[in-house]
């Protein structure tokens, strides 16, 4: 099954989508990647939806990615006797550690990592940034507030602290074992939530080993000062976009998600657009005309994946919303201004033979009839560097893995392939041309770039570049296991 775009489509499962019609639905309405996510449902759940993708995959004989979404630390007040009070501006207001039920003068934060952290001055936020305070005075087990934007505030409403680092454990104990748990079933991504410096991702990566790629989600202001590190650290990026909304003014996200996105790209390294994007189809079965610009705005950026959660997790319209977004993407890449836009935005990067042979790969697509770049890769690294490019034409990934080619599915306009373990490069080429003709990239009469490295099924090894006819013949594919 062909993708007639280059963007890839994010698909978060829940209860909305929790059986084989709906996820196959799903993947056939264009959704290459599906997201877990573990702060909802029990690991039985997810486990059940995991098996349910693995069958679609085999059914369709199509690589899909698999993304464990781990919940991350999660901060909340405690429980009212009321249940809920109202706070007026201006009002004083106390955080505290007394496990007693809260009024409309003070109730628990059983958190005392964050009174640890904050400072006079220091904002928090509850209830997604809709009431906000003003630390005036803090210890270790208390702070005294201003309300600055009052309104109503209940039970166990989540807190964000925006301007200061937290000394919280990168995972919780329910993080590490839905870690090993996701881990151990197979997925192919692990997306860290509430990353806020590089040394969370080196500790995920001890837990983790080589068994999944890591994601990590951008989403507090703390990320952003130290985001070079923690992009050098990962295997990929999701702008998380919600919680960036509540703890930044909200007319900051947008130049944010452009230069996350570009920087990226830079590195070669996938990068996921994220939250809200048609969240009117949750209860809609079309979006506003503002989500639309939205989800084209990240494709014109040159993001590899939008995303959709609640839409496809809980919403009414799960498939006309991957649907929509597929049309969306089809229609911006159909622009001759996307093309202008994505070329405009490209960075020269040449240190490696790989750079080289990938700028070269892209630069023969643009001049000559070529129909597509084909290029054999064991880790992924070679598919990523082609896909930095951003070339005209389809990029197929061949590889013996089928965890690489699961990983990859995540990468712009990547078509992954899976073939046996080769020794020539006559067959590679062979190989290559089978995979363009079956898959509708290429006929009989057309070429392709063929990439490889010499010697074969050595990782890193990318040093030769052919323009190989279609017509070639031999050799067989294999399923994703």
């Amino acid at each position: 099954m062909r993708r007639h775009r280059r963007v890839k489509i994010v698909a978060t499962l829940g209860p909305a989508s929790d059986d084989y019609k709906t996820i196959r639905a799903l993947f056939e309405a264009g959704a290459d990647v599906f997201r877990l996510n573990m702060s909802h449902g029990t690991q039985a759940d997810i486990a059940r939806r995991y098996g349910i993708v693995r069958q679609v995959e085999a059914d369709t004989r199509r690589p899909i990615a698999i993304i464990a979404d781990l919940q991350g630390p999660k901060l909340r007040v405690g429980t009212f006797a009321s249940g809920a009070v109202e706070l007026e501006e201006g009002a004083a207001f106390r955080l505290d550690l007394d496990p007693a039920e809260g009024d409309g003068h003070r109730v628990c934060l059983p958190h005392p990592e964050i009174f640890a952290a904050l400072h006079p001055g220091s904002a928090l936020l509850v209830n997604d940034g809709k009431i906000r305070l003003r630390v005036d005075a803090c210890g270790p087990d208390f702070a005294d507030c201003t309300v600055i934007a009052g309104g109503t505030i209940s039970n166990r409403k989540g807190v964000n602290v925006p301007d200061v680092v937290l000394p919280l454990a990168a995972l919780s104990a329910k993080d590490r074992d839905d870690l090993d748990f996701a881990c151990g079933l197979g997925a192919d991504w692990i997306a860290l939530s509430f990353v806020q410096r590089p040394e969370d991702v080196e500790e995920a990566r001890r837990l983790v080993g080589d068994r999944a790629a890591i994601l990590s989600k951008i989403e507090k202001p703390s990320a952003l000062k130290c985001f070079p590190e923690i992009l050098e650290a990962s295997d990929g990026i999701m702008v998380a976009r919600g919680d960036l909304g509540v703890e930044l003014p909200v007319q900051n996200v947008p130049p944010i998600q452009k230069r996350l996105v570009r920087a990226c790209r830079a590195a070669a390294k996938p990068v996921i657009v994220a939250t809200q994007m048609l969240e009117s189809m949750i209860e809609s079965p079309v979006p506003t005309r503002a989500e639309v610009s939205d989800v084209a705005a990240a494709i014109y950026e040159g993001a590899d994946a939008v995303m959709l959660s609640a839409e496809s997790a809980a919403g009414r319209y799960p498939v006309e919303a991957v649907r929509t977004m597929d049309n969306v993407a089809r229609e911006v890449e159909s622009d001759p201004i996307y093309t202008e836009v994505i070329e405009a935005s490209r960075r020269a990067r040449r240190t490696t033979t790989a750079d080289a042979i990938v700028a070269a790969a892209r630069e023969i697509a643009e001049t000559t009839e070529v129909r597509a770049i084909c290029c054999f890769s064991h880790s992924g690294t070679t598919v990523a560097l082609v896909a930095r490019e951003r070339p005209r034409v389809p990029i197929i990934a061949m590889t013996p893995f089928a965890r690489v080619a699961r990983r990859v599915c995540l990468t712009w306009a990547v078509h992954c392939v899976l073939t046996p373990e080769l020794d020539r490069f006559k067959m590679a080429v062979v190989n290559a041309a089978r995979a363009a003709r079956d898959d509708g990239f290429a006929q009989e009469s057309d070429k392709i770039v063929v990439m490889a490295g010499i010697p074969f099924n050595v990782p890193g090894s990318t040093n030769i570049l052919r323009i190989a006819p279609c017509e070639e013949r031999l050799i067989f594919r294999t399923d994703p296991e």
